[in-house]
């Protein structure tokens, strides 16, 4: 079933806001989008104009996903004649909202639009951190949530700033196609895994991303491929080429953790996500390459001690 995303665009529009979630849900294949604003054309934060939009409609098909991206300057852009307008459309989509027969999906700034219209009252929410204050004065009738990359309530869903609408996406492919596909996605983009909503923190398929060590990155890419191999440091320094000790001194002084601690928790990130589709203890454990679901436990614990 193909389902509708109408993106709501404003003059400012922050282009990842866009264009991250749209290339994501694209990827998926199973979404029809759709660029709807009170103009006809808008210039995004990249000076980047997109025209050709669609009015606003009167009203969208059941089951439609509705997008507001944030903005580069809320203060000013969403204080414009032409936000007003757009938020005057978005009360009149209450009611669909409500109902949940449209399903609000706020990336970045985007919620205080939507909190300007009442569409966050009752609702637990969250934005980009540094607008956070203001979507607790301009929607004291939410319940705001910090520290979160996204949150879901009742077909409303908010998310942190910029690339959290990523993960957003990645989430509502996972529900509304198949985790399977998400995964799939996410590995297309090279994001390697998503991010739960109630995760503050990065996934350790990009926690140990932040260098620039070409050999080392060649080694957690043939990891990161296939995590319930059983991968030998023999193996993967042969396909970083260079030396399984000169690997070893690499991923010290680069990573900050052993090869084989770095797989584990590939492995256990694996398993997690299994748990959370359904899988039992050991089912996901054998699926992420455990021997057992003791030997996960205890791999789950080394985890959380190497990141506290």
């Amino acid at each position: 079933m193909q389902r509708n995303v109408y993106f709501l665009l404003l003059p400012g529009v922050l282009s990842l806001d866009l264009t991250g979630p749209a290339e994501t849900l694209r990827l998926a294949g199973s979404f029809n989008l759709f660029y709807i604003s009170p103009l006809p054309q808008v210039t995004a934060s990249t000076d980047m104009v997109l025209g050709q939009l669609h009015p606003l409609p009167d009203s969208l098909p059941e089951g439609s996903l509705l997008v507001v991206p944030g903005v580069s300057d809320s203060r000013h852009y969403f204080a414009t004649e032409t936000a007003a307008v757009a938020r005057h459309w978005l009360q009149q989509q209450k009611i669909a909202i409500t109902q949940q027969k449209t399903i609000l999906v706020c990336v970045c700034s985007g919620a205080l639009l939507a909190a300007q219209a009442g569409l966050l009252d009752g609702y637990q929410c969250t934005t980009h951190h540094n607008v956070l204050e203001r979507l607790r004065q301009q929607a004291p009738a939410a319940q705001t949530k910090e520290n979160r990359i996204f949150v879901e309530d009742r077909g409303v869903y908010t998310s942190a700033g910029i690339t959290a609408g990523i993960d957003l996406s990645l989430h509502l492919i996972s529900r509304y196609c198949s985790p399977q596909t998400a995964l799939d996605v996410a590995r297309e983009m090279v994001v390697y895994f998503r991010r739960s909503g109630d995760d503050p923190q990065l996934s350790p398929w990009l926690r140990y991303r932040n260098h620039l060590h070409p050999a080392v990155h060649r080694a957690q890419d043939v990891i990161s491929a296939e995590p319930e191999a059983e991968w030998s440091l023999l193996q993967v320094a042969q396909k970083a080429h260079v030396s399984s000790r000169h690997l070893t001194r690499l991923f010290r002084e680069h990573v900050g953790i052993s090869v084989r601690e770095f797989h584990e928790q590939l492995r256990v990130a694996v398993a997690e996500v299994r748990l959370q589709e359904g899988f039992n203890l050991e089912k996901a454990a054998l699926a992420a390459g455990f021997s057992s679901g003791r030997q996960l436990r205890r791999a789950q614990q080394r985890g959380q001690r190497s990141v506290n």
